[in-house]
């Protein structure tokens, strides 16, 4: 039987309709995050934007991005809502003061106004992404972004992200996390596409090779946590297992979205690519795969400790995201029908479990150890990145990243 990947196949052309329009009633959701302060919001259990609970650099920079793919889609109104979102960049997020960009634009919910190596990597991808779709000041804006992830957030002694700081840059806090680090490797890779300077991509793989060697050294599971040094914090927030950002332990779904990452970085650098991308990215996910994904009613744990044992036993939709990218990304690259036949398998639980059949383009964000929609780590569904990534990327090559493998469609 013809795989769903395989697109010339009746199954294969149906699963890309059916994806094509997924994404419309995805980014559909995403227009209709827009905040009227300026920005977007998150979105609540109905598809409602959030008036009250803020408006996280994150958020917006991931709108960005979702939209400006909608727009080299060709999707009318979305170019509107792209250069919206640039502007809330650099009129409310940017702090004209010390640089750099707030984790949120709401004056009461800025504290002291650290700043964040993940919202910042996101101010990268948005930016590229954005300028890749021609949009007005994403260029200029892509420069000032890596400008501050280089000379800020930087540390040139191990070639890794400083995760946080203080306000001014020069108070950073002594801990490093891999989740960070790893949208900073996204980031990059969509700045060396959009700015044909390879340098991004070098700097990309510093952060991979010394993350990789970490996984190795456990069996393929990521440790998440660390110190100044990049030396493992094993029992970091032990007490706060389900914290979303920061979670105790190994986190499958991080491994799965650092597999398809490895794998375009490999694409991207071709014959300079080094042979060992490929072996941890087919490592990563078969770790990620046997530990996290339950056998019995389907579905990827949250996290589990660094022998494996399920810590955390919730269900989120983005860890299926991105293993059907994983799934897809190991496929093309390894020819092995086993990644084939996952993709269709995770894909058969996301339509099953995640897709909410009463809100179009809005996926459920949590479910218990059942596979019942709960809220006990998020309490909303706040946006549509991982969903729509998921449903563009297995119609488009490993290299170069999204943007532009859509603009050149």
């Amino acid at each position: 039987m013809a795989s769903l990947l395989d697109l010339g196949s009746p199954a294969g052309a149906a699963h890309v309709g059916w994806r094509q329009a997924e994404v419309g009633r995805l980014l559909d959701r995403a227009a209709s995050a827009r905040h009227p302060a300026g920005g977007f919001g998150r979105l609540d259990e109905r598809g409602a934007v959030q008036l009250t609970a803020g408006r996280p650099l994150w958020v917006t920079c991931r709108m960005v991005h979702c939209l400006s793919l909608g727009h080299l889609l060709g999707r009318p109104g979305d170019a509107a809502l792209v250069d919206e979102g640039l502007r809330a960049l650099r009129e409310e997020f940017a702090d004209e003061r010390y640089g750099g960009w707030f984790a949120d634009a709401d004056p009461d919910r800025r504290g002291e106004g650290r700043k964040e190596a993940y919202g910042h990597a996101f101010v990268v991808l948005a930016a590229a992404s954005a300028s890749v779709a021609g949009r007005p000041g994403a260029r200029d804006l892509l420069a000032d972004a890596l400008d501050v992830v280089v000379s800020r957030l930087w540390d040139p002694a191990v070639g890794m992200p400083v995760d946080a700081t203080d306000r001014t840059f020069t108070v950073p806090e002594p801990y490093r996390g891999a989740n960070a680090a790893m949208h900073l490797v996204e980031a990059l890779l969509a700045a060396a596409d959009a700015t044909g300077e390879a340098g991004w991509r070098a700097r990309a793989l510093s952060v991979a090779a010394r993350l990789a060697g970490s996984a190795a050294a456990h069996g393929w599971r990521l440790p998440e946590h660390y110190d100044a040094t990049w030396h493992e914090l094993p029992d970091y927030n032990a007490e706060r297992p389900r914290d979303p950002f920061r979670p105790y332990g190994a986190t499958p779904g991080h491994a799965l979205e650092w597999a398809r990452l490895l794998l375009t970085l490999e694409a991207s650098l071709a014959a300079d690519a080094p042979s060992w991308l490929r072996h941890a990215a087919v490592a990563l996910a078969a770790r990620a795969v046997t530990d996290g994904w339950d056998t019995e009613v389907g579905g990827f744990v949250y996290t589990t400790s660094l022998r494996g044992e399920p810590v955390v036993a919730e269900r989120f939709h983005w860890v299926a995201c991105e293993a059907i990218g994983a799934c897809w990304a190991l496929a093309t690259a390894t020819g092995d029908p086993v990644w084939a036949e996952r993709y269709e398998q995770y894909w058969a639980f996301t339509r099953t479990h995640l897709l909410d059949p009463e809100q179009p383009g809005l996926w459920r964000h949590e479910l218990d150890a059942g596979n019942r929609p709960v809220a006990r780590t998020w309490t909303d569904r706040p946006d549509v990145y991982h969903a729509v990534q998921a449903c563009l990327l297995p119609s488009l090559p490993l290299a170069p990243g999204l943007a532009v493998a859509l603009a050149r469609c």
